[in-house]
Parts: C-alpha cells; structure tokens; sequence
C-alpha cells in the first residue's frame, strides 16, 4: 500500500499530461473543462507527491 501512495502524485500528474496531450491530438483546446480538468490534475499530483512522500518513508 505504501508503494501505490508514494506514487499517487506521480500517477495524478501522468493522467494530466495524458487528458492534456488528448485534448491536442482531438482538437477540443477550446473546451475549458477539460483542461482545467488535466491543469488541476497535474498540480494536484505535483502537491500530493510532495506531502506524501515527505510523511511516508
């Protein structure tokens, strides 16, 4: 269980980068959903990963 913690922020980021690259590939830059929805994904993941990583050793 430890492992899958300390790599949930790095898992949030990859799925931000992954919605993000998608939407460029599909044309849907315009839709502000969808990319705040990658933005907030990548920062969330940046912070968990963060915090997480400095209570779990």
């Amino acid at each position: 269980m430890n492992a899958f913690l300390k790599n949930l922020g790095l898992i949030l980021v990859v799925i931000g980068a992954i919605v993000l690259i998608a939407c460029f590939f599909t044309g849907n830059v315009n839709d502000n959903g969808l990319l705040a929805i990658g933005a907030v994904s990548i920062v969330v993941g940046i912070i968990a990963y963060i915090v997480i990583n400095k209570h779990i050793d």
